[in-house]
Parts: C-alpha cells; structure tokens; sequence
C-alpha cells in the first residue's frame, strides 16, 4: 500500500463520511432551528419580563400612592387627636376653673355662716352675761320696800300708757 493510504488519509476520509452524513441528515438546518426555536422562547421570555416589569412598576406606583394617601390621612388623624386633646385640655381647664370658684365660693358660705354663728354664740353669751350681771346688780341695789313701790308705781303708770 502506499504510503498515501496511511492515517491521515483515513482521517480524511472518516471525516468527509461524517460531514456528509451531518448534512445528509439535516444536522445544520435542525441546529439552525432548533436555535430558531431557542431565540424565539428566549424573545418571548423577554417580552414577558418586559410585560411582568411594567405590572410592576404600575403596582410599584400604585402602592406608593396609597402610602402617600395613608401617610396623609394618619397625619390628619394626628392633627385631629392633637387638636381633640387641647380642646379636652381647654375644657378640663375651663371645668376645674369652675369647679374650684364653686369650691371656693362653698367655702366662703360655710365661713360666713360660721362667723355668723359664732357672732350669734358671743350675743348670747354677752346678753346672757349682761342679763345675769344685770340681775345681780338688780338684786344688791334693790330693797323689798322699793320693789313694792316699783311695782305699785308701774301698775299705776299702766292705765295712762295702754289708753
């Protein structure tokens, strides 16, 4: 054999075999399609995503926009409480004021009322006092003889003073 027959010949020739087998059997138009397919499912993919990162963002913006709507109505609600509470404040203010003038105007009643009572005790405790000394003198400065012409003298003044 000569030597144009060795290895590499058929290497060759096992290569030409296989190279026509691949485009006998429609090896490059089913990889060529088969990439096809791939690159299509790869660009609808892409397209979904694309989609999927819109509805995203819309629902992104939506919720930052009731955020915003919650964040300003819980700022209402902070106002609102603020301002109820310096009205109870006010209120609680205004009451306790009231309250302490009934308070202090009971206590001034029940004040004048004891010195009242306690000017009325010293009036009957003097007029008791001067009644009893009174009596005392009555009885040291007066005789049985004076009396009986005391009274004798009253009774006769009595018919002048009742006509």
């Amino acid at each position: 054999m000569p030597e144009f027959f060795d290895n590499s010949f058929w290497a060759l020739v096992a290569l030409l075999i296989f190279a026509g087998g691949v485009i006998y059997l429609r090896v490059p138009s089913q990889m060529m399609k088969s990439l096809d397919d791939r690159a299509e499912r790869i660009a609808n993919e892409l397209e979904e995503a694309r989609r999927l990162r819109e509805e995203a963002q819309t629902l992104l913006a939506s919720y930052q926009r009731k955020q915003r709507e919650a964040e300003g109505e819980a700022d209402e609600i902070v106002e609102a409480a603020k301002a109820e509470a310096e009205r109870l404040v006010e209120e609680t203010r205004t009451e306790l004021a009231a309250q302490l003038k009934r308070r202090s105007r009971l206590a001034e009643d029940k004040i004048a009322q004891a010195e009242a009572q306690a000017i009325n005790e010293v009036r009957n405790v003097a007029s008791e006092a001067a009644v009893a000394a009174a009596r005392e003198i009555i009885a040291a400065n007066t005789d049985a003889g004076k009396d009986a012409a005391l009274v004798d003298t009253a009774i006769g003044d009595l018919g002048t003073k009742l006509n």
